[in-house]
C-alpha cells in the first residue's frame, strides 16, 4: 500500500516534544512537553491498540490528536507497547493490565496528581475497561477522573463481519498456531482487516502497482497500518476466547488482575467515540459500549468516518461533523435519530469535555519527568522503533 521508506518514524511521523519517562519489559511510557503556558490539573493517560503501534495518534503536524490535546492545554501522557517476541508468549491480560496500573501510578507521581483521565483505543480500550473495573472492585474508581474510549468495542455480540466468521474450531486452530509461535503475527491480522473491504485495501493496490506499474502514493495512515505489530499468544489467547463467550456483558465472567470484571461498577463519566463506516469496530457495536459501563453521564460520539480517520480527524476539515448525546435509548438507531448534530471535528467537542473534568489550570512543568522518574530519551522512545 506505501513504500517503506515513504516516511520516518520521529523524522517525518510522530514528532510532538515529550520524553520517556520510564519504561519496563513491557512498556514505555512518554510524557509530552507542554505548549501552553498553563496546563489542566489532571493529566490524559492514553492506552493505544496493543496490535499496531501509538503513533497513529501523533502522525504527521497538524494531523496529530497528540498535538492537539498539548495545545489546548491538556497534560498528555502514552503508553507504548512493546513489540512482543517469542519470549514474552506468556503476556496476558494481566500483564497488560498490570502495565496500566504501573503507568498510572508514574503519571500521578510525576503530576503531583492522585487521579487521571484515562483513555483508551480499540485493543487497548478493551484492555483499559477491564482495568477500570479492577480499580473499582478495590475501592479505587477515584483513581479516574473521567474514562474514554474510542473505537472499542466492549460487546462482541453483532460486532463485525470478522467475528461472525470465527467459529470455535478456528478460533482453537488459531490459538494453537500463536501458541507455536509465541505470538500472533500483526501483518497476517492488518491482511485480515484489509479483506473485509477488498476493493479499496486490496485490488486498487493491486491494479495501480502490477497492472499499472505505479508507485504506491505516500499516506502517512497506510505507512502506520503496515507497521504492524505482534501480539503475545497468551494476549491473543484470552482476547479470542473473551471474544467467542462474550464475557464482558455478563460480571464476572472475566477477571482482571484478581477482580472479577463487571463493567455496570464502572460509573465514572465517560466519553465512548464510534465512526460511522468503521469496518472494523461497527458503530453500532462501539455505542453497546458506552450502554454496558454504569456511568449515569455516559456521553457516546459518533464521528463521520471509519476506524482510523475517527481518529486522524484534526479540526478545520469542512466535511467532517459528529452526532453526541447521552447513550440513553437502548436501540442504536434511536439515539442516532435523537442525536444532535454538529460541524467539525469531534476532537474539540473532546476537549471541552476533558477539561470540564481535569481541574483548575496550574503552571505547566518547565521539566519532563520528576523524582524517580527522569528523562530516558526522547519521544517517541524506542520501543516504537522495533521490528
Amino acid at each position: 500500500m506505501v513504500e517503506p521508506d515513504a516516511f520516518a518514524v520521529g523524522e517525518t511521523l510522530a514528532i510532538t516534544k515529550g520524553a520517556v519517562v520510564a519504561q519496563n519489559s513491557v512498556f514505555e511510557l512518554i510524557q509530552y512537553a507542554p505548549q501552553t503556558a498553563k496546563v489542566r490539573r489532571v493529566p490524559l493517560l492514553i492506552v493505544p491498540p496493543v496490535i499496531n503501534k501509538f503513533y497513529v495518534l501523533d502522525l504527521a503536524p497538524g494531523r496529530s490528536m497528540i498535538e492537539y490535546l498539548v495545545a489546548q492545554g491538556q497534560q498528555v501522557f502514552l503508553i507504548s507497547w512493546r513489540n512482543p517476541l517469542a519470549r514474552h508468549r506468556d503476556w496476558d491480560f494481566d500483564t497488560y493490565g498490570a502495565a496500566i496500573v504501573e503507568a498510572m501510578d508514574a503519571v500521578d507521581k510525576i503530576a503531583g496528581t492522585d487521579t487521571v483521565q484515562l483513555l483508551g483505543i480499540c485493543s487497548g480500550g478493551t484492555l483499559a475497561a477491564m482495568t477500570a473495573a479492577h480499580l473499582t472492585d478495590i475501592g479505587e474508581a477515584d483513581r479516574m477522573a473521567g474514562f474514554s474510549l474510542a473505537v472499542t468495542v466492549l460487546d462482541q455480540s453483532r460486532a463485525g463481519f470478522a467475528l461472525a466468521m470465527m467459529s470455535d474450531r478456528a478460533a482453537q486452530a488459531a490459538i494453537r498456531v500463536s501458541a507455536r509461535k509465541g505470538y500472533l503475527d500483526g501483518r497476517a491480522l492488518a491482511e485480515m482487516f484489509a479483506w473485509l473491504r477488498p476493493t479499496d485495501l486490496v485490488w486498487r493496490y493491486w491494479v495501480n502497482n502490477y497492472v499499472q506499474g505505479r508507485p504506491p502514493a505516500a499516506f502517512d495512515v497506510l505507512f502506520w497500518n503496515a507497521d504492524a505489530t505482534r501480539m503475545a499468544a497468551a494476549l491473543h489467547r484470552d482476547f479470542v476466547l473473551m471474544g467467542l463467550s462474550n464475557s464482558l456483558v455478563t460480571p464476572g465472567a472475566v477477571s482482571m488482575l484478581g477482580s472479577p470484571v463487571d463493567l455496570s461498577k464502572v460509573t465514572v463519566d465517560a466519553y465512548v467515540v464510534g465512526g460511522v463506516t468503521d469496518h472494523i469496530c461497527p458503530w453500532q457495536a462501539t455505542y453497546r459500549s458506552a450502554r454496558l459501563l454504569g456511568s449515569k453521564d455516559n456521553r457516546y460520539v459518533l464521528s463521520t468516518s471509519g476506524h482510523i480517520q475517527a481518529l486522524v480527524n484534526p479540526p478545520g476539515n469542512p466535511k467532517a461533523s459528529y452526532r453526541a448525546g447521552a447513550a440513553d435509548p437502548e436501540d442504536p438507531d434511536q439515539w442516532l435519530e435523537s442525536a444532535q448534530k454538529f460541524s467539525d471535528s469531534w476532537w474539540v467537542d473532546f476537549i471541552g469535555w476533558l477539561a470540564e473534568r481535569s481541574g483548575p489550570e496550574v503552571d505547566a512543568p518547565k521539566t519532563l519527568g520528576g523524582e524517580g522518574f527522569p528523562p530516558l530519551g526522547p519521544a517517541p522512545g524506542g520501543y516504537v522503533m522495533e521490528k
